[in-house]
């Protein structure tokens, strides 16, 4: 989950070499990913009234389907 949702958001972002991806595992098939991208490519990621990051969101929802196992994106502001 980790390595795809990398390529997602670095084809979207002007400073790919800032995007860093942090994968936590919980009990019961649950994954918490959480997405850190520049200041600048903050507005990139959310997108206009919040798009971008809910297609993320989806995209992970439907490969973790596929896998039997569930994820959570968390946007942090941490870089």
């Amino acid at each position: 989950m980790k390595d795809f949702l990398e390529f997602l958001v670095t084809g979207i972002v002007k400073n790919a070499d800032q995007v860093y991806v942090t994968e936590e595992q919980q009990p019961d098939n649950f994954i918490n990913l959480k997405l850190s991208v520049s200041k600048e490519d903050m507005g990139l990621v959310i997108g206009k009234e919040g798009r971008t990051i809910k297609s993320l969101r989806n995209l992970l929802k439907a490969k973790a389907i596929k896998e039997n196992i569930r994820v959570n994106l968390e946007l942090s502001e941490e870089n």
